[in-house]
């Protein structure tokens, strides 16, 4: 099976407990075993990660960037939903 016809998985890393997964890349994989599998090889080499997720691109919803003035506009006129009213503490961190 050439890489053109092997499945693109998105790969998501959670470095803590507590903090949430952040996208760090992509894989071609055949199934979601290789996938998990590839996906610690390549992006937790120096033990970065509490939790891997792994999650086949064509699996994802997307919203359409030229559509954005109707996706998000609704929120721009309720500014209470804005955390700029906040002081957030130092030592809260990760927030």
């Amino acid at each position: 099976m050439t890489e053109k016809n092997t499945p693109l998985w998105e790969v998501f890393i959670r470095a803590r407990n507590g903090l949430s997964h952040k996208h760090v890349g992509s894989l071609h994989a055949v199934d979601a075993e290789m996938a998990m599998q590839a996906a610690r090889d390549v992006y937790t080499r120096r033990g970065e990660g509490q939790s891997v997720w792994v999650v086949r691109s064509s699996d994802i919803v997307a919203s359409d960037p030229t559509e954005k003035e109707t996706m998000f506009e609704p929120t721009g006129s309720k500014i209470y939903r804005h955390p700029t009213f906040y002081d957030i503490p130092e030592d809260v961190g990760h927030m």
